[in-house]
């Protein structure tokens, strides 16, 4: 089993051993109707934050990954233009002496 398999295995099974904790906890049903209510309702903004957070991570990582590409590129093309310059250079030297 993966590791992926495993933690959600193991979030089913710790959601699943709550909610029977929950309903067979010795208060109304009413109560624990509304506990559980409350549960999910603050698990879901829970997650919204947690997956905003998430996506504004991403785009920060992508913005800095495209621009060490961006200066990568740019040094990749001086070095290639110097280079060029040198050949340039070496072949107007060879043309004098020959």
């Amino acid at each position: 089993m993966g590791a992926k398999n495993y933690w959600l295995a193991f979030l089913i099974g710790a959601s699943a051993g709550a909610a029977v904790a929950l309903l067979c906890a010795p208060q109304s049903g009413a109560k624990t109707r509304k506990q559980l209510r409350k549960g999910v309702e603050d698990a879901g903004d829970y997650l919204e934050d947690a997956g905003d957070y998430l996506k504004s991570q991403a785009e920060r990582f992508a913005s800095e990954a495209h621009k060490a590409v961006q200066r990568a590129k740019d040094q990749v093309d001086s070095v290639v233009d110097k280079a060029g310059d040198v050949v340039s250079s070496a072949v107007k030297n060879a043309q004098s002496l020959v």
